[in-house]
Order: C-alpha cells, then structure tokens, then sequence
C-alpha cells in the first residue's frame, strides 16, 4: 500500500528576485481608475496602513521574505524525513503550456525530464545570484505518472496527459516551488509529476493570467471576450480525493503538494484589485486547520472568483485528498500581507 506525505506551500514570484516585495502598491497608487479612498494610506484598513508604514512596506517585505523562507526550510525538512518515490504538485498554469491549441481543467505531466532556465529574460536580480544562463534539470517520475493518470481514468475522472511540454518547459507554478524548496541550493534529488489545474479559466487566454492594474482591467474588459470557466473548486475536491485513493493503492511512497498562494489581489474586484480577501483566506484557514473539509466541498465558482481564490483551486485538490484520507494538518500557519499581493499558507499532513 502507499503511504502520502501531504504539504501546502506558495510559488509566490517575487520571492525569487532581490528588493521591495510590495512594489505593486505604488504602481496601483498612480492607477487613475483606483478609487479615491484607497489612494493614501489614511484611508486603508489599519493593518494594512501598518505595513505599509513610513518605509512604503520594506520592513514588512524582509520580514515577509524571511517567514517565507523559514517555512520552505521547513517543508523541505518534511520532505527529506519522508524520502518519497516521487513528489505530485498541483500548481496552475498561466499561459505558458495551456493556450489556444489546448485548454484540459487537469492534466498530469508525465514527463522523463526537462531542462529549464527560470532567469532568462527576466529583469533584475534573482535572490541566489544565479546567472542568467542557469539551467536546472528537473526529473520526473513517468512510471507514477501512467499509474495514476490510469487510475483516475478507471475511477471515472476523464484525465489529460502529457509526455512532452507544448510550449514551456514547466510553467513558474512547478518550478518555482522546486526551487524554493531547495532555498539552500544543495540539490532537490525528488522526482516531480506536475500536475496542471486551469485556475484561471476565463482570464486564461484573453488575459494570459497576469497580474494587471484597474486601467488594464477596464481596458481587457472593453475588448476581450472571456474564455470558458475554470473548473468548480468542489470538482478539484474530489478529484483530490480521487488521487488520494490511487496513490493509497499504489507502490510508492508520495508527497502530494498544493502550491499557490490565496486570495490575489490583482483578482479581488471588489477591493479594486489593491489587497487580498483576507477575511475569506481566515475563514478558509481556520477550515484547513480544523478539518472542516465541508466549508472546502461546498464552494462553487462564483464564490471562489469573487474572493480571488482562482489558484486556490491546487489546494482544494489537496483539501480532497486529505478529506479522503480522514486527516487534518499537524502543523499549519497563515502568514497575512495587506501589502504582498497575496497571504500565504503552510501546511504539513503527516501519514
């Protein structure tokens, strides 16, 4: 039988590059499509004001950046007690292999190895100081990929698979969860299988899932036909669970791992695209750490997108598979940045 290491961690971006990680702020500030209220600190929720404070958020950034990595050190600790045959990580896509030509809600990426360069064509410095040039090898484990892509088609779950990337070598989702679990760079030796969720469903290919001001919203708005939606969060649920018990009846030992952020807020309409949800992230929270899987099955698509929870859909495909397996976390922590784009979770569910 197998035996399932459970982990939830973020791919955040900035964390890769050196400097202010509230950058975004300011660039909403000079918006002219911001609302009046939210264009001075004055007027912003006090913890919000907080951190952002005289420094214009440096001193939250470094603080945030250091819990970040404290909790990757962390996740990776559970990772190498564990030694799993493989590693599954739920992560999104944002344009890079799911475009026009192919759009699966799901897809296993059964891949022998790709190599790839995470800094090219990137601006600014990256946190390790790593050329430019650098190429990782990430290897993947195609063996359990095939496994479990069979298993989901017998257990009725109408899987995509892929041996070979269509556009990308591995989208930032994978690979910048692999490098921030390797923050001390002394090599990842874990087999990864990708497995790709359509978060962002109907901001997909019209919006090529990027991060965008209120001007640039309006402007898509006025001119881009959306896409079809993503897939229900209660779906990514029981497709979780659905994994859960192949992996159960499987050979290997694996670490299953949600990756993403929570609430956006370039994806929050209702707080003018300037600052997460945090009210539904700690509601949602509060739901991972007690085990009320019932609060995790029973949201639809709307509730989710109205909170700019669209990559929270990796994590609900981990709080499935926890639910199968009767768990709840045995470590967990909400780090909350008004500032940040984005609070983070970490969250560790031991066998």
């Amino acid at each position: 039988m197998g035996q399932i290491l459970g982990l939830g961690i973020t791919h955040y971006p900035p964390l890769s590059y050196k400097g202010n990680m509230t950058g975004r702020i300011k660039m909403l500030m000079a918006d002219p499509l911001l609302p009046e209220n939210l264009r001075t600190p004055d007027k912003w929720h006090p913890t919000m004001r907080a951190q952002w404070s005289a420094d214009e958020g440096a001193a939250h950034s470094e603080a945030h950046r250091n819990d970040l990595i404290h909790h990757f050190r962390k996740a990776r600790a559970e990772l190498d007690a564990f030694q799993p045959d493989f590693v599954l990580l739920w992560g999104d896509d944002q344009y890079e292999n799911y475009r026009e030509d192919c759009v699966p809600p799901f897809s296993i990426l059964a891949y022998d190895s790709v190599e790839v360069q995470p800094w090219k064509g990137h601006r600014g410095e990256n946190w390790w100081d790593e050329p430019k040039d650098k190429t990782f090898t990430v290897t993947g484990h195609r063996a359990g990929a095939k496994h479990l892509a069979t298993a989901l088609l017998n257990d009725g779950v109408d899987i995509a698979y892929a041996y070979k990337p269509l556009h990308h070598a591995l989208g930032h989702a994978f690979m910048n969860s692999i490098m921030y679990l390797d923050m001390d760079r002394k090599g990842f030796p874990y087999p990864v299988v990708p497995f790709t969720v359509n978060a962002y469903g109907r901001w997909l290919v019209g919006a090529h899932g990027a991060p965008m001001t209120p001007s640039q919203a309006a402007k898509l708005a006025a001119h881009t036909e959306l896409d079809p939606p993503r897939p229900q969060p209660w779906r990514c649920f029981q497709v979780g669970g659905a994994i859960a018990r192949a992996l159960s009846a499987s050979p290997y030992r694996v670490a299953v791992i949600a990756s993403s952020s929570w609430s956006h807020s370039f994806l929050v309409a209702k707080n003018s695209l300037m600052f997460p949800d945090v009210e539904s992230d700690k509601r949602y929270y509060a739901a991972l750490r007690d085990g009320d899987w019932a609060t995790w099955r029973n949201t639809t698509i709307v509730d989710a997108e109205d909170r700019g929870h669209h990559e929270l859909l990796n994590w609900f495909c981990l709080a499935g598979a926890m639910a199968e397996l009767e768990r709840k976390p045995d470590e967990s922590v909400v780090q909350e940045s008004w500032i940040s784009n984005s609070d983070k979770v970490f969250a560790v569910f031991r066998p």
